[in-house]
C-alpha cells in the first residue's frame, strides 16, 4: 500500500486516517498492543503468522506473567531467521518493536501489514461468505430427521436417452382392475417401522438419519428358489412404506404420505431385488389422493436395470401394461383413495431394479454438478456458486450467479435481472431436468450463451426445498406445508428457503429491473409444457405477459402449448411465487409447469418425454430470451397483435356459447381477460396451506384462551325485529297497568300511537326527567309558594313494582303512595305525597311549600288526553 522506506531515510510520514482508526479500534478490543514499528509485508507475515502465531519480535516481552522466559528467548530470535536476506538486513537496522496479543493468543487472519518500517493493519479484502467446493472438496451429506432409517449404500443412475420413441400406453378396456386384499389376506414382506404423521413434527436431523443399527425390513429368503421379491426405500428421495404379497407374482404397495402430514401420495421411487425374467408381475398401489392422472391417458412408470446399465449402459425405460388408475372401494372412509396398477417383466434373474414415478434427480446428483461447475477453471470465471440459506434440516441452499464481468461499472449497472428457481415441491423432479437444461447451455462457450451473460445476471436456485428431495416427499417440506403458499410468509425460521429467496430478489429489485422470473415445476394431469402467468392490469402494457410464452411456443412446437397456458390470477394462489413476485414488480412472471407423460404436439405426439426432452427445453428459455430482448422489435409487435387476434377469437366464443351478441369492433378489448379464461389451476392450494406443524398446537392453545375470556356476541336482529321484541317485554306489561288504573281509564294508551319522539334509552329518560323537574319548577315560581301538584290531565307517570323495590334499596326511606283504589272525585282532597329524605331542602326558595313527589323511573309511559 505504501512504498517502503530506505532504512537510513529519515523522514517522517503522516499517518493515513483509517489506519491510525483501527490500530486505535483494535487495540481498544485487546487484539493489538504493538508500537508503532517495523513489520514484514503482508504475504511473509501471513506465512508466518499462519505457521507460529506466537511468534513475539526482539525486545518487545513487556511484563507478561504467562510467559516463560526460555519461550521468549526462543521466540526472540524465531522472527528474523523467517524473513529473506534482504527484509532481514531492513529490520536488522530498525528498531525493534513488538506484536503482542493479549492472553491467551488469538489467531486471527483479518489483519494485513503491508510495509515495512510503519505499521499499516487494515482488514483483509471481503472473503466468500461460503467457501463451497474446492478442487479436493467432498459432497455434502444429506442431513435427514431423526426419525428417518437410512441404508448405507449409495444410489447412483445413468442418464439414457432411449434410442425410439416411447409410445403411452393405449388402453384396450379390458384391463383387469385387482381387488384390493390387504395384509389381512395376504403377506407383509416390507413395511417401515415408524412414520412421522400430523400428529408430530420436525424437531432435529443429523447426518445418516436415525442412530442405531439399520434394520433388516424385507423379508428374509428361504432359499435359492424362493422368489419373493425384496423391497427397498430407505435412500435419497425413496418411497414406499408398506408392500404386501397377495399372490405369487403380484404385490400391493402403500405409500409414505409426505413427512409429518397425511396427505400427498403421488411421488413413488422404489427398489425391488431377487428378480425373475419372463415372468409377468402386477403391482398395484392403493392409496393414491388425487382423482385424476395421466396414468388414464396412457402414461407409463418407469423402470431401472442395474445389471442393464452395467452392461448395456441403458438407463430409466418406461415400462408397463395393462394400466388401470380407479378409485380404491375399500377405502377407510376418511378420504377418497385411488389405486393405480401395471403389469411388469425384468429383463434379467436375480436383477436389482428400480421403480419411479418420474426421472428420479437427488440433491446429490445436483451436488455432483454444482462440484463440478465449481471445479471448472472457465466456468467458475462467470458462476459465482453460493450458500443462499441453510434449510430446516441444516442443507444447504445454493444460489448460483451467473454473469460475464462487465468492463464498467455503468455497463454492470445496465444489466437486467433474471430469476430461475425450480424443485420447490420435491416430487416434480422434472422441474431439474429443466434446470439442469438451462444450466448446460447458459454456462456453455455458446455465441449465444456468452451475449445473455453479457446482458443479463442470472439468479438461479436449483433447488428450494432439498428437504423433500432427500426424503422422498412430493409437495411438503419438513414443516409440513406446502411452500409455494407461502411466499409472502414472515416465519423465517419455519419457511427459510421461501423468506431467504423473496429477500433476496426484493433486494435486487431494489438494483435493477427484474425482466423474468420462472419457478419450475411438474404437472400431474395434463400433457406437453406450459406457463401460468398474471394477467397485466395496465394498459399500457396490455398482452406484454403472453409474448413470452407464445415465442416459447413457436421455438418448442413439439413440447410448449400455448394454449394450456393460464394468465388468470386466482385468490387461492395469493401465496404462489408467481403472484408474489408480480405483486413486487415483475411483470413477466411465470410458473412452468411440465408434465410427467409426454406431447401431444407434432411429431413428438403421443410420445412420452425423456430428459434430454426436458433439458432442450432449457435451451429453448435461453434462445426465448434472446427473442424477447431482441432490440428490433418485429418479432416482438407480430406476436402481440397475433395475441389480440387471439384473444378477439376466445371473447367472440365465449359470448357465442353464452348465446349473445357483442360488438368486437368497438368494446371487446375492454373486457376483463379473467372473464375469458378458465379458473383451472391443477392443484388444490387449500391441502398444505396454514401454519407450520409445529405451531398449530400453539395456536389451537392461544384460540381456546381467547375464546374462554372472550364474551360470546349475540347475532345482530333487525330494526323490526328489535322493535317486537321491546313492545312484547316493554310495553305490554306496562300497557297492563295502564288499563287497570282506575284514574287513567279515561285516557288513550300511548301504546295505540306512539309519539315520534319515543325514546327507551337511559339517556332519553334522564332528559325526560330534566324536563320534567324544569316543569316543576316554573310551577312553583310562577305559584309564589303555593302548594301545587300535578295534575293527572297533564301527565301520568307509572311506577312499576320492580322499579320501586329498586329505589326504595339505593335510598332508604322512600315510599309513593299508589293505591290504586283512591277516588278520582276533584272535590276530594288528595292524599298527600310523602317526600324522600334525599330530596328534602334541595330547593331553598320554595322552603315551607307543599310539594308532591314523583319518582321518575328508567322507563316512562306517557298518555295524553
Amino acid at each position: 500500500m505504501f512504498p517502503a522506506l530506505e532504512p537510513e531515510l529519515k523522514q517522517e510520514t503522516l499517518p493515513d486516517p483509517y489506519e491510525d482508526f483501527m490500530y486505535h479500534h483494535l487495540q481498544y478490543y485487546g487484539y493489538y498492543k504493538a508500537q508503532r514499528g517495523t513489520l514484514p509485508n503482508s504475504a511473509t507475515h501471513q506465512h508466518i503468522w499462519k505457521n507460529n502465531p506466537r511468534y513475539l519480535l526482539n525486545g518487545s516481552f513487556g511484563k507478561r506473567e504467562d510467559l516463560i522466559p526460555d519461550r521468549l528467548q526462543k521466540e526472540k530470535h524465531l522472527w528474523p531467521s523467517c524473513l529473506p536476506s534482504t527484509v532481514r538486513r531492513q529490520t536488522g537496522a530498525m528498531s525493534r518493536d513488538s506484536l503482542m496479543l493479549s492472553s491467551p493468543f488469538v489467531k486471527s487472519r483479518q489483519l494485513l501489514y503491508d510495509d515495512i518500517g510503519k505499521v499499516n493493519p487494515h482488514l483483509r479484502e471481503p472473503r466468500d461468505l461460503f467457501a463451497l467446493f474446492s478442487g479436493s472438496a467432498l459432497l455434502q451429506a444429506p442431513r435427514w430427521p431423526v426419525e428417518c432409517e437410512v441404508i448405507k449404500e449409495r444410489i447412483h443412475h445413468i442418464e439414457w436417452v432411449p434410442p425410439q420413441p416411447e409410445y403411452f400406453y393405449q388402453p384396450t378396456g379390458n384391463e383387469k382392475i385387482p381387488e384390493i386384499v390387504g395384509e389381512e389376506k395376504g403377506t407383509i414382506v416390507y413395511q417401515l417401522d415408524s412414520v412421522p404423521t400430523e400428529d408430530c413434527y420436525f424437531t432435529s436431523s443429523r447426518v445418516g438419519g436415525k442412530r442405531g443399527i439399520i434394520k433388516e425390513l424385507s423379508v428374509s429368503l428361504q432359499g435359492p428358489e424362493d422368489n419373493t421379491l425384496l423391497f427397498e426405500s430407505r435412500f435419497e428421495s425413496g418411497n414406499l412404506q408398506k408392500a404386501v404379497r397377495v399372490n405369487t407374482f403380484e404385490y400391493e404397495l402403500t405409500l409414505r404420505t409426505d413427512l409429518y402430514t397425511n396427505k400427498h401420495t403421488q411421488w413413488f421411487y422404489f427398489r425391488v431385488q431377487n428378480t425373475r425374467k419372463d415372468v409377468t408381475y402386477r403391482f398395484t398401489i392403493v392409496n393414491l389422493l388425487k382423482p385424476k392422472s395421466l396414468y388414464t391417458v396412457g402414461m407409463k412408470p418407469l423402470m431401472y436395470s442395474q445389471l442393464d446399465a452395467s452392461t448395456h449402459s441403458i438407463g430409466w425405460r418406461r415400462e408397463g401394461n395393462e394400466i388401470k388408475y380407479y378409485r380404491n372401494t375399500a377405502e377407510d372412509g376418511q378420504q377418497p383413495l385411488y389405486c393405480l396398477t401395471w403389469t411388469a417383466r425384468f429383463p434379467h434373474d436375480r436383477d436389482t431394479c428400480f421403480f419411479a414415478h418420474f426421472y428420479p434427480y437427488t440433491y446429490t446428483d445436483l451436488q455432483r454438478f454444482l462440484l463440478s461447475v465449481a471445479n471448472s477453471p472457465v466456468k467458475s470465471q462467470f458462476c459465482k456458486l453460493r450458500t443462499l440459506c441453510r434449510s430446516l434440516a441444516g442443507n444447504t441452499v445454493y444460489l448460483l450467479t451467473i454473469t460475464n464481468p462487465a468492463r464498467t461499472p455503468q455497463e454492470a449497472a445496465a444489466k437486467k435481472a433474471v430469476v430461475l428457481t425450480a424443485r420447490v415441491h420435491p416430487g416434480e423432479s422434472n422441474g431439474s431436468w429443466i434446470m439442469k437444461g438451462f444450466l448446460d447451455f447458459i454456462l456453455s462457450n455458446s455465441p449465444d450463451a456468452q451475449l445473455l451473460r453479457d446482458i443479463f445476471i442470472f439468479k438461479v436456485v436449483p433447488m428450494l426445498n432439498p428437504d423433500g428431495v432427500i426424503v422422498g416427499n412430493y409437495r411438503c417440506s419438513l414443516a409440513g406445508r406446502d411452500l409455494n403458499r407461502h411466499y409472502k410468509t414472515i416465519l423465517k425460521e419455519s419457511f427459510p428457503c421461501i423468506w431467504h429467496t423473496r429477500n433476496m430478489i426484493k433486494r435486487l429489485l431494489e438494483e435493477r429491473e427484474v425482466l423474468l422470473y420462472c419457478d419450475f415445476h411438474g404437472h400431474s394431469r395434463k400433457n406437453n409444457i406450459f406457463l401460468y402467468g398474471c394477467n397485466n392490469t395496465n394498459r399500457e402494457f396490455w398482452l406484454h405477459e403472453r409474448v413470452f410464452p407464445l415465442m416459447l411456443s413457436k421455438n418448442a412446437p413439439d413440447k410448449f402449448s400455448f394454449h394450456s397456458c393460464n394468465f388468470k390470477v386466482q385468490k387461492c394462489k395469493e401465496g404462489t411465487g408467481r403472484v408474489v413476485m408480480w405483486r413486487m414488480g415483475i411483470l413477466n412472471s411465470y410458473t412452468m409447469e411440465s408434465t410427467f407423460g409426454g406431447s401431444t404436439l407434432g411429431n413428438k405426439r403421443d410420445t412420452h418425454f425423456t430428459t434430454e426432452d426436458l433439458k432442450s427445453l432449457g435451451y429453448h428459455v435461453c434462445d426465448t430470451l434472446l427473442d424477447f430482448c431482441d432490440p428490433d422489435r418485429t418479432k416482438f409487435m407480430q406476436c402481440l397483435a397475433e395475441l389480440k387476434e387471439l384473444l378477439q377469437q376466445e371473447i367472440h366464443k365465449k359470448f357465442k356459447e353464452l348465446g349473445q351478441d357483442m360488438d368486437l369492433e368497438r368494446s371487446w378489448s375492454d373486457i376483463s381477460l379473467s372473464d375469458v379464461e378458465s379458473s383451472t389451476s391443477g392443484s388444490d392450494s387449500s391441502l398444505s396451506d396454514g401454519l407450520p406443524v409445529h405451531l398449530l398446537n400453539i395456536a389451537d392453545e392461544l384460540n381456546q384462551k381467547k375464546t374462554m375470556y372472550k364474551k360470546k356476541k349475540k347475532a345482530l336482529k333487525s330494526r323490526k325485529q328489535r322493535n317486537k321484541q321491546y313492545q312484547r317485554h316493554t310495553l305490554m306489561p306496562e300497557s297492563k297497568l295502564t288499563e287497570d288504573a282506575p284514574e287513567r281509564a279515561g285516557f288513550p294508551s300511548t301504546l295505540q300511537k306512539p309519539p315520534a319522539f319515543f325514546r327507551t334509552s337511559e339517556n332519553a329518560s334522564s332528559s325526560m326527567m330534566k324536563y320534567e323537574k324544569s316543569r316543576l319548577n316554573k310551577s312553583q315560581l310562577n305559584g309564589r309558594g303555593k302548594s301545587t301538584s300535578l295534575d293527572p290531565t297533564d301527565m301520568t307517570t307509572l311506577i312499576l313494582t320492580k322499579n320501586i323495590d329498586r329505589i326504595q334499596k339505593e335510598k332508604p326511606g322512600f315510599t309513593v303512595s299508589c293505591d290504586p283504589k283512591r277516588s278520582t272525585n276533584p272535590s276530594q282532597e288528595p292524599a298527600p305525597s310523602v317526600k324522600p329524605s334525599w330530596s328534602r331542602n334541595r330547593h331553598p326558595g320554595t322552603r315551607g311549600s307543599h310539594r308532591t313527589a314523583v319518582a321518575y323511573p328508567s322507563l316512562h309511559v306517557y298518555t295524553y288526553p
